[in-house]
């Protein structure tokens, strides 16, 4: 008899992630005017915190530390945070189901802090926030491209869904030479170059690309240290990537 996979597999890790940036949201939506633009401040990644003025600022210092993370948790709007969750949960489910909670919440939070650390690096002393997921979710959007084509070249996509442990991870040399990823990869530098010339920038339309793409490179090159050992069923052994 076959066995019939649920068209939709998320995992509980990426669901409490999509909770949390829902509740923070609807917290925020129950605030008073003022009270909500605190917390956006203090959640938010602001260069300038780097730049001395971390105590005039809301959340003061430790907010310099935290705010790698909980920027990820502030959308600007519901559009902003439906257009994140859908991607979190296209890309996130699938790199969950293959590495399990742990190590997907770590994936997350690191390329989180790549995106938030590339964005200073282009931005040192700006005064503007930065919020959103989408720099990490970008590089889950990375680490994807790292299982992705040879799922593909195995059962095929529905690997991804049915069971994403059983696609090879494609070694780092492979995978920044493979056709298809650098595809992959152009396509997405390019419209977040578009960003750059004249779709938006931070304090035009809200696109922060430089998180974007700070992101999706941290999962790409890193995500052999995050993914976890593939059993060989048939002998018992364990196959290191």
């Amino acid at each position: 008899m076959s066995r019939h996979e649920p068209m939709f597999n998320v995992p509980g890790s990426v669901l409490a992630v999509l909770a949390l940036m829902i509740s923070v949201h609807l917290v925020r939506l129950g605030l008073p005017e003022a009270w909500d633009t605190w917390v956006t401040l203090a959640l938010a990644f602001i260069p300038v915190r780097y730049a001395g003025f971390a105590q005039e600022l809301p959340g003061g210092e430790i907010a310099s530390v935290t705010s790698f993370l909980t920027h990820t948790l502030v959308h600007g709007d519901w559009v902003h945070l439906g257009l994140n969750a859908a991607w979190l949960v296209a890309f996130g489910g699938a790199v969950a189901n293959r590495v399990g909670s742990l190590r997907f919440l770590l994936l997350f939070g690191f390329c989180a802090t790549a995106g938030a650390a590339t964005f200073l690096l282009f931005n040192p002393g700006l005064m503007l926030p930065m919020v959103g997921a989408s720099g990490a979710i970008s590089g889950l959007m990375g680490a994807t491209m790292r299982f992705l084509f040879t799922a593909v070249d195995g059962r095929g996509l529905a690997a991804l869904r049915e069971d994403p442990r059983s696609a090879p991870l494609m070694p780092l040399m492979v995978a920044i030479t493979d056709k298809r990823v650098v595809l992959v990869t152009l396509v997405f530098l390019a419209a977040n170059i578009l960003a750059v010339l004249g779709l938006g920038s931070v304090g035009e339309s809200g696109i922060a690309w430089e998180a974007h793409i700070g992101g999706y490179f941290a999962g790409l090159l890193t995500f052999g240290f995050f993914d976890a050992p593939q059993t060989d069923n048939s002998s018992g052994s364990a196959r290191l990537h």
